[in-house]
């Protein structure tokens, strides 16, 4: 049998992270050397072992849980301690928590014990400096010898990272073989109903590191929410936690934050998630889409270099500090990669969203550079073989072979499960690209700039084009296809991307319908949210990573559009969908699970590599939050629209602290559905939602 290197499960690890730190242990807070525990700064594991003992013997773990945005408690028990009686009297909890730069412990031992306890409190550590890369493929690393200080204090040093661990009152034991596992002790005696803290603290110098921490607090607004269903309430309330910890810089402008797109593998700057994640937290304020869309303008592509994806006017996908290349699959990334079809698009979106919810002018103005650029590369460069539809190809044979957000090898499959062959046309970027057209265009015209007409013009033949080339005969009726390949056939299988063009204007009042009604069917929205791919589907399955699974921002984003088109019933499934997941996974929403049915297993299944806490899964809550009170801004016209999804299925809900023009603004939804907005600024005014009627008719 040949051995496989496979990626290393974390489901059941418990994670603490304070961007660009993080940590990953078991369910009794051991962090043992095997798979992907460990604690991680940025690209790097910094600690690879930490493993905690009394008298060299392993405690028995109670519960866990989470103390504070940063941090963990896992109480467990030495019960060969203390009086010989059925309760335990030996207590001992552990504290940890991330910091900007490394980790700190705190064990807290506890005797109720009628006579005095003595016990000897020992933890191993160990660190092989491993990169991420490596430890998501499985791979190997040795320990590295530590080196001895001061009392109490370790070191160890490789690729330009320094790492410190300092044990006050403790022995370190670090010679002969404990060199690659050093160790350290401390002599306990605790007196009847005593108590002893024992601390130690690892802290990471990196001055290579491409991101940092930023500085202060969030700037965005943390609402106070009361609403009938309180799963809602719960649910924020810890994604605003984890949010708060995947906050980043660039070294050396630590003022314009974006989101760490998750723990552990991509705790770096991602343009996709980051622009996507900035986009669903506009509710709380423009800041952090201001911060991210200056921090992607400045890496904006200037050249042609097909070793790293670099165009002219391209958004960045991905940065490292070095090339991340995952071993046995043949993907080599450079530092600075930006093989992504839709993030240009999604940078403009963004811009535009962030305007109409008020970003000043005198932060969009300096913007507006880059915003030329990025609808010069759409123009120019988006679009090779000139057939007036955006697509992407990996002309290195080492880069990512898809470039949308189901980027995995296998993510682009026919109904008959066939992989599609490159050049891929994805039927969502279509939908980004007209949306940015036609958002680009109001830009250039607020602000004075020519060349509105041509962007509107270039969204109309999008459209056009995309009527004539992507609507295919489903199961369900008609349906627009995955995508096109290289031949440009429809790929004919059925999947959560088509929601994605829900409100970019791509699709006609009765097109959305019709989408609306395939995305209702048990096929697709018969788990715990709105799976990748359809059950019919002959790629499908349950634990497949685009095809099949259940992504909680893909779920989120359409979740949106079917609530901002007026798709009521259909925004409703998908909400109690992610409001049960998030019910089960404890309120911290994972990247994806399984879209297994709903009647097989009472709570979503994991899957296994997920990341959590991940940020476009985190800033879905604000998004659901959203949708519930209808809340729809246009600053620069004047108005606010109302149109809740909450009411008698979602219950009432208030919410203090949304902010619109930078203003605190609170919505209540009664359980009828009547919204009222106060705290609106001058002149805002709110409005309802108005029907509108088909315009053509469905393609057949």
């Amino acid at each position: 049998m040949i051995e496989r290197q496979l990626q290393p499960l974390l489901h059941e690890l418990v994670g603490v992270v304070f961007a660009p730190t993080s940590a990953l242990g078991d369910a009794t807070g051991q962090i043992r050397p095997t798979g992907v525990q460990g604690v991680f700064h940025a690209d790097a594991r910094v600690l690879s072992r930490a493993e905690l003992r009394v008298d060299d013997q392993e405690l028995e773990g109670l519960t866990r849980g989470d103390d504070g945005p940063h941090g963990a408690r896992f109480v467990s028990l030495a019960r060969w301690l203390g009086d010989p009686t059925p309760d335990p009297t030996v207590r001992v909890d552990r504290l940890r928590r991330a910091t900007r730069d490394g980790l700190t412990e705190e064990l807290r031992l506890v005797s109720t014990a009628t006579a005095d306890v003595r016990a000897t409190v020992t933890v191993d550590l160990g660190c092989d400096l491993a990169p991420i890369e490596v430890v998501k493929s499985g791979g190997a690393t040795a320990a590295l010898e530590a080196k001895v200080g001061q009392p109490g204090v370790l070191t160890w040093s490789a690729q330009g990272i320094t790492v410190t661990v300092t044990a006050p009152g403790a022995d370190v034991l670090a010679t002969g073989e404990r060199a690659t596992a050093p160790r350290l002790a401390w002599a306990v005696e605790l007196p009847p109903g005593g108590t002893t803290l024992l601390r130690w603290q690892l802290t990471v110098e990196d001055p290579r590191a491409v991101v940092v921490g930023p500085t202060g607090e969030p700037q965005w607004s943390r609402p106070e929410v009361t609403a009938d269903d309180r799963r809602l309430v719960r649910l924020l309330d810890r994604s605003l936690d984890d949010l708060r910890a995947l906050r980043l810089a660039e070294t050396g402008a630590p003022d314009d934050v974006f989101l760490a797109a998750g723990v552990p593998w991509f705790l770096t700057l991602f343009g996709r998630d980051s622009l996507w994640a900035a986009r669903m937290m506009l509710p709380l304020g423009t800041d952090l889409a201001a911060g991210t869309l200056r921090v992607l303008a400045r890496r904006q592509g200037t050249r042609h270099d097909p070793a790293t994806g670099e165009a002219p006017g391209k958004i960045l996908h991905e940065l490292r500090r070095h090339e991340f290349a995952l071993p046995g699959n043949g993907l080599r990334l450079p530092p600075a990669y930006y093989g992504t079809v839709d993030a240009t698009m999604l940078w403009v979106n963004l811009l535009h969203d962030a305007w109409r919810w008020g970003l000043p002018a005198e932060q969009v103005e300096p913007l507006l550079p880059a915003l030329q650029a990025a609808l010069g590369w759409l123009g120019e460069h988006a679009d090779p073989d000139g057939d007036g539809l955006v697509e992407y190809v990996d002309t290195t044979g080492h880069g990512l072979s898809n470039q949308g957000w189901k980027d995995s090898g296998d993510a682009v499959r026919f109904r008959d499960g066939t992989l599609a062959t490159a050049p891929i046309v994805l039927a969502e970027v279509q939908g980004y690209a007209h949306e940015a057209a036609v958002n680009g265009a109001a830009l250039l015209d607020a602000f004075g700039h020519p060349g509105g007409d041509r962007w509107r013009e270039h969204a109309a033949t999008l459209a056009r084009r995309f009527r004539d080339s992507f609507w295919v005969d489903g199961r369900h009726g008609p349906q627009p296809a995955l995508a096109l390949d290289r031949d440009k056939r429809p790929v004919d299988s059925l999947t959560s991307n088509i929601g994605h063009l829900l409100g970019t204007g791509l699709l006609d009042r009765e097109e959305e319908a019709q989408v609306a009604r395939l995305l209702t069917t048990d096929t697709l929205a018969g788990g715990f949210g709105l799976r990748t791919m359809s059950t019919e589907d002959a790629g499908f399955s349950p634990l497949s990573y685009h095809c099949g699974s259940i992504w909680t921002h893909d779920t989120a984003i359409v979740l949106a559009g079917l609530a901002r088109g007026g798709h009521r019933e259909a925004a409703l499934g998908l909400a109690e969908g992610l409001l049960s997941a998030a019910e089960a996974f404890d309120y911290r929403m994972p990247e994806l699970y399984g879209g297994d049915d709903r009647s097989l297993v009472n709570r979503p299944v994991p899957y296994p590599a997920a990341c959590r806490p991940q940020a476009w899964a985190a800033t879905g809550a604000v998004l659901l939050l959203q949708a519930a009170t209808g809340l729809y801004p246009d600053v620069p016209g004047g108005t606010v629209r109302l149109a809740p999804l909450a009411g008698a299925e979602l219950g009432a809900v208030a919410v203090n602290g949304l902010r619109v023009a930078d203003t605190p603004v609170n919505v209540t939804v009664s359980q009828a559905g009547e919204a009222t907005v106060t705290g609106l600024p001058t002149p805002l005014t709110p409005t309802l939602p108005t029907q509108r009627r088909p315009k053509n008719p469905l393609p057949h």
